[in-house]
């Protein structure tokens, strides 16, 4: 035996039957699936969108879709009308069943399916389009599939041909598509379907846990404007029963209520100042902030970084706001902590001030944090603004009766994000499951 036959010979043997891990009873006795190339799966060759001539702004006009109206989870974000000429026969419309992926960016590979619901849609030049051949391929079955741990391995490698992540058509084309048996050619489409179907199933219940976790934080905006006095106003519109008769709001320096502290970032040409037990707030925490309580931190620092800096360590239930790069986000600390320069902390006096309470009125007061910061590339809040900062406060056992209102609050919206978050996980894992691994198809 040739050693080239011999090759070919010990390739065949070692090769894996490619089925997925799980599959439904009656398929369990079905062929092995096989793959495919998508470009022998769709009606035609996949289109880029092209941009229009602009018009006049109409309510009439369609909605136009681009890589950053597509989330994460494929769904279509934006609600403004675009202004292009198009008529109703021009190819850039999309149509059920349609899905477009975006070739190009750092989001090459999202991709969305077009839904009915989403109003006419456009789509534009960075975007592909594929129009799957309903004889081969259910569009559902392949809008999951570009969501698999394969698919985005395949686009880490196909888009890194150059500097800047792309993806053509022509590779989109050769994208090998794993399909249950008689679905490369016109065939049995009823495997394709029955993961469609289960997984659409879950997909709905996700966009209803979803839907379920904006009414509440929907709901939560609007009783903070209902609890809260307006600007110049020292009553709240909403106010509990027992203080119907409390006095007015009171507007107050903040300083009077609370001791304002900051912080300092140690050097770091001194690595004995870093890589110790004291949890130091920095940017690097920016995703733990404005969620109530900060347990943890990027970065720790030493004694010796708080003997050898600026910096102080502030005791437990002390409230921290951002002061520039994410500016406006607030925590309050669960355990004594350090903080870079780059935040205001306050030690609230607590026969005056709860802390609760003026985390959730530094929540309120984001929009104005927002306005006074300066700066083109980093804006940032003076100290002196927070010096100057006066607030409009009620009495204690009001403050603690509102911040016990809206704490329990987040606590529904965060136990509504981890259902969503754990039914996302099993769809994951599902997916898995269903769609054979690469490794299941060869050795």
């Amino acid at each position: 035996m040739s050693n080239s036959l011999e090759k070919r010979t010990m390739k065949s043997e070692s090769k894996r039957v490619l089925k997925p891990n799980l599959r439904f009873p009656e398929f369990q006795a079905a062929p092995e699936w096989e793959y495919a190339p998508l470009g022998k799966l769709l009606m035609s060759s996949p289109d880029y969108g092209v941009n229009a001539a602009a018009v006049p702004y109409s309510e009439d006009l369609p909605k136009y879709l681009r890589i950053t109206d597509i989330s994460d989870e494929g769904v279509f974000l934006n609600e403004k009308r675009c202004s292009v000429d198009l008529k109703p026969t021009d190819q850039n419309y999309l149509e059920e069943g349609d899905i477009v992926v975006a070739r190009t960016g750092a989001s090459v590979g999202k991709s969305y399916r077009y839904r009915k619901e989403d109003g006419r849609l456009v789509f534009a030049g960075f975007l592909i389009r594929f129009k799957p051949d309903r004889t081969k391929l259910v569009p559902t079955f392949l809008a999951n599939f570009l969501t698999t741990t394969q698919y985005w391995d395949w686009v880490a490698v196909t888009s890194a041909r150059s500097g800047q992540p792309g993806l053509n058509s022509t590779e989109y084309s050769a994208l090998d598509i794993p399909l249950p048996p008689n679905n490369a050619g016109a065939g049995d489409l009823s495997e394709q379907q029955k993961i469609a179907d289960c997984l659409s199933s879950v997909d709905e219940l996700i966009v209803a846990h979803d839907q379920k976790l904006d009414t509440l934080k929907t709901h939560k905006k609007g009783l903070m404007q209902q609890l809260f006095p307006r600007q110049g106003e020292t009553l709240p519109r909403l106010r509990f029963p027992e203080f119907q008769d409390a006095p007015e709001w009171a507007e107050k320096n903040l300083e009077k209520l609370a001791q304002r502290g900051s912080g300092h970032t140690p050097s770091k040409t001194n690595p004995e100042y870093y890589n110790g037990g004291i949890k130091w707030v920095s940017l690097a925490d920016s995703n733990r902030l404005d969620c109530g309580l900060i347990s943890e931190t990027e970065i720790k620092i030493s004694e010796r970084g708080i003997e050898n800096s600026s910096a102080v360590l502030h005791r437990e239930g002390s409230v921290l706001v951002s002061r520039d790069a994410g500016v406006g986000k607030s925590a309050i600390m669960n355990s004594p902590m350090a903080v870079s320069q780059h935040f205001i902390v306050w030690n609230c006096d607590s026969r005056q001030l709860s802390n609760w309470f003026l985390y959730y009125l530094l929540q309120r007061m984001k929009p104005l944090f927002e306005r006074v910061a300066m700066g083109s590339t980093i804006k940032t809040i003076g100290l002196q603004f927070f010096i100057d900062l006066r607030v409009t406060v009620p009495l204690l056992p009001e403050q603690q009766r509102i911040a016990s209102c809206l704490s329990a609050l987040d606590d529904l919206i965060a136990a509504q994000a981890q259902k969503l978050e754990a039914l996302r996980t099993h769809k994951k894992g599902l997916m898995q499951l269903l769609f054979p691994s690469p490794e299941e198809g060869e050795a």
